[in-house]
Order: C-alpha cells, then sequence, then structure tokens
C-alpha cells in the first residue's frame, strides 16, 4: 500500500523485504536503507541474455 502526497511519493507503509538489496534511492520502495520495501518485485525482460540486460520494472520514481 502506498501513501502520497502532493510533494513526494513513498511507501510509508510497506514492511522491508529483507531479501532484496537496491541502491536505488530514488525509487518510491527504497526504504533508506538499501532494502527494497515492494510487496513483489518484477524484473526482466524476458529476453534477458546476462544481469546487464535486466531491469527492476517494480521501480517507481519518487515524485520530489
Amino acid at each position: 500500500m502506498m501513501n502520497t502526497n502532493s510533494n513526494e511519493q513513498t511507501c510509508k507503509t510497506c514492511h522491508a523485504n529483507g531479501g532484496v538489496s537496491c541502491d536505488v534511492t530514488n525509487c518510491i520502495y527504497h526504504n533508506g536503507t538499501n532494502t527494497c520495501t515492494a510487496e513483489k518485485i518484477n524484473v526482466g525482460p524476458s529476453y534477458a541474455n546476462s544481469c546487464t540486460d535486466t531491469v527492476c520494472a517494480t521501480f517507481k520514481q519518487k515524485n520530489i
């Protein structure tokens, strides 16, 4: 569940997913300690051949 206000979107009610590390600090699911709080993670695209071909499809940019 996401809480939003007019200045910034953040996931204030989400719980840390301890198994998923994330360095993307401008994502609404980043909890400030390099942990992702998204309920589920989607990684793609399906045609990826190496880790450099993959992206986090769950990423949502914070509105600043």
